[in-house]
């Protein structure tokens, strides 16, 4: 297993594994040249910030000070705005290997009023991967003003290998969870979660993706035919990682457990990839040709105050741990 990192978006440019007859793939979707990740929207295996997810209407109100934030998409800033920290060029900070794993620290300040959030905050990613084929993400971060900090790692992947030979969503899901946020027709969370019991959402037990994405439920049509929602993690916010998510593709003969400390998880099947997007080897990227796994907390929670606080405040630190384990498929 081998992992390609760049500073730009502190992204994971690819991420290779073999399958069951050992022939080695890139599983992220993403582009062969820094240009792609520059320009293109897509949220390609990118380090997403300062709040992951969106917010409704751009508004953030804390301590009674309003804050009009920066619309990326119509009515809502999602992933941190329209010039995100998936658009900046990160610094190395440091670069460590032993015998059995090896690191790559990047760090980012972003100033206070950036796309309109109080506070300078300073933030980290180390991305570690181990002889176990676990790909650690860690994220920590702080700031000089009350704000609010919601980072992800936008992982985009294909266990099939990219340039993909089938879609994504051909694979078995598991979710250790029970519930998930529905969402309204701008795809903010109405409030109240909804039981999976009963509806293509369920996946407490392993359930092929793409017969569910394409199934007949309100939700799927809002998200444009597939998922594109939030689950709440059994245990919620945890100091250390809690199993998450197992996803199987018994073609490639390649799995992923993920285990994270984050009370939720949006699952994306790409349902708005149109084609318009050429990818690496000049694949054009269309619907569940990949699936996303995105750790965080719940997406609009400035302003719907029953959900876990996203607010940080100085003196305090934002902390986060996913792990990406990679296997194979006895």
């Amino acid at each position: 297993m081998s992992v390609t990192l760049i500073s730009f978006g502190a992204t994971v440019q690819s991420l290779r594994f073999p399958d069951k007859h050992g022939s080695v793939a890139d599983l992220a979707v993403g582009y062969d040249t820094l240009a792609g990740y520059e320009t293109t929207p897509g949220f390609t295996n990118v380090t997403v910030g300062r709040y992951a997810n969106r917010i409704a209407n751009g508004n953030l109100v804390l301590d009674g000070q309003k804050y009009a934030l920066s619309l990326s998409e119509p009515r809502n800033t999602l992933h941190g705005g329209s010039i995100g920290w998936d658009k900046r060029n990160w610094t190395v900070k440091t670069v460590e290997q032993t015998a059995d794993k090896v690191s790559v620290t990047f760090t980012l300040t972003s100033p206070d009023g950036d796309q309109g959030f109080p506070g300078t905050v300073v933030a980290d990613v180390k991305y570690e991967l181990d002889n176990n084929n676990d790909l650690s993400v860690s994220y920590g971060a702080t700031t000089d003003k009350p704000t609010v900090v919601n980072l992800t790692y936008h992982s985009m992947l294909n266990l099939s290998g990219i340039p993909a030979k089938n879609l994504a969503t051909d694979a078995e899901l598991t979710i250790e969870s029970d519930a998930f946020l529905p969402v309204n027709e701008v795809l903010i969370p109405t409030g109240q979660p909804l039981p999976v019991a009963g509806t293509p959402f369920d996946f407490r037990t392993p359930a092929g993706v793409t017969q569910r994405a394409r199934a007949t439920h309100p939700q799927l049509a809002l998200a444009n035919g597939g998922i594109d929602h939030n689950y709440i993690i059994r245990g919620g916010k945890t100091a250390t990682p809690k199993p998450a998510v197992t996803f199987e593709d018994r073609q490639s003969g390649r799995g992923l457990k993920i285990a994270t400390t984050e009370p939720g998880m949006q699952v994306y099947t790409g349902n708005f990839l149109d084609g318009k997007i050429v990818g690496k080897a000049g694949q054009r990227l269309t619907k569940y040709q990949s699936i996303s796994f995105e750790a965080q907390g719940y997406p609009d929670s400035p302003n719907q105050p029953a959900y876990p606080s996203t607010r940080l405040d100085p003196g305090q630190a934002y902390a986060q741990t996913t792990v990406f384990h990679f296997y194979l498929l006895p």
